[in-house]
């Protein structure tokens, strides 16, 4: 790690703080490590875990990776006609602006397909329509865990869909409306993608979750093989697409998924040092400039306040990276302007000296930089604009 430190240092001392980077080795390596485990099958890259189009194009250039997912549908036109010939939009949208524009364009119809889980959706999808293209739609599939005859519940609170009877009522209700074409099935596990097993110090919370997660996915296979089942009776399937970055080798391991999501793992930010199935190099850093030293075992970095989403708590909070040993303090946390650091490490700074921190999300850190400095080695070898620095600010 202090190795680490002195090359980002050399590589941005020409630059002032604040500043993010991506460290190119680790991005390449975690690409390969998301390949490796994917097993054969394509890796679609989530583009809200990147959020910087140099790096979606560096990835996708890669063997293994094919396809963004992307999180709004303006973010997906605008991808589509970037050049991105595939784009899968994983959440519903209520864009009319959008879907006029998608309806209307040969070109974005063929590129983007759109997430349905709701006949509503596709009311909403017909209401804006300025023109004749087909819209490629995808049925997303809950396959949340549940317990004591549905009355326990684990996993995320997105498609009502939950049984392949009701998958296969909307997949009647696509292939019967006119100007529509059913295309694809997502099914995504966030109880296991998303929630780490190996949470440092918490040692009985831990093997809750690995208990959980272990008979998550002792149903899961059966349970998508029934929905695409169920979907597969109405029409034909382009793709079937499963997990995240922590559960890549369990769902490329099922026979009906064709093709498995991705995104946190190139960057791999602080909430993915907590699974025990695999190890990531974190490649996403920001630096903050020293400003005050207000007594022994503290300093003050400029800025600092950038929490990820998420239900509030200190594991939603940026972290000192390098140098180690710092730590927030406890009543002030990351602040708005200020962040003040304790440690021992603190006594070794000067005003004007950088901090690392590593953002506890991914693609959330590029919200706050207008630009990544892409570090190869000892050196910045480009300057690639975010979305915010592109004038995107999708969500």
């Amino acid at each position: 790690m202090s190795s680490d430190r002195v090359r980002y240092d050399r590589a941005t001392a020409h630059l002032d703080a604040p500043l993010a980077v991506v460290d190119l080795g680790a991005f390449d390596a975690n690409a390969a490590d998301l390949v490796r485990r994917a097993r054969g099958k394509p890796v679609r890259v989530a583009s809200k875990s990147v959020r910087c189009r140099a790096l979606l194009e560096r990835v996708l250039a890669r063997d293994g990776f094919a396809g963004v997912m992307g999180y709004t549908l303006e973010e997906s036109l605008w991808l589509a006609r970037s050049g991105v010939p595939d784009v899968l939009l994983a959440y519903p949208s209520a864009d009319r602006a959008g879907f006029a524009e998608l309806t209307s364009d040969p070109k974005l119809a063929r590129a983007v397909t759109v997430m349905v889980d709701d006949p509503a959706q596709l009311a909403v999808v017909d209401a804006a329509r300025a023109g004749r293209e087909e819209v490629r739609v995808c049925l997303e599939f809950d396959v949340s865990l549940r317990l004591l005859g549905g009355r326990v519940r684990v996993g995320a609170l997105r498609s009502p869909l939950h049984v392949p009877e009701r998958l296969a009522e909307l997949a009647r209700a696509v292939a019967r409306r006119p100007g529509f074409r059913l295309v694809g099935l997502m099914a995504y596990e966030a109880h296991v993608a998303g929630v780490g097993d190996a949470v440092g110090g918490r040692p009985v919370h831990s093997g809750a979750v690995r208990l959980m997660q272990s008979v998550a996915r002792s149903r899961l296979e059966a349970l998508r093989a029934e929905a695409v089942a169920a979907v597969r009776d109405v029409a034909e399937l382009e793709f079937v697409n499963g997990g995240g970055t922590g559960s890549v080798q369990h769902t490329a391991a099922e026979d009906v998924v064709t093709e498995v999501a991705a995104g946190s793992g190139l960057y791999v930010p602080r909430l993915f040092d907590h699974y025990s199935s695999f190890r990531g190099r974190p490649a996403a850093l920001f630096a903050l400039p020293v400003v005050r030293r207000p007594g022994v075992g503290v300093v003050t970095v400029l800025g600092g306040g950038y929490p990820a989403s998420g239900a509030a708590g200190r594991d939603r909070l940026p972290a000192p990276y390098l140098p180690a040993g710092l730590r927030l303090a406890p009543r002030e946390g990351a602040g708005e302007v200020q962040t003040p650091l304790l440690g021992q490490a603190a006594d070794d700074l000067l005003i004007g000296d950088k901090v690392w921190f590593r953002h506890a999300k991914a693609g959330e850190l590029c919200e706050r930089f207008a630009a990544l400095h892409l570090v190869d080695g000892e050196r910045v070898v480009e300057t690639a604009p975010t979305y915010r620095g592109e004038g995107r600010t999708f969500l």
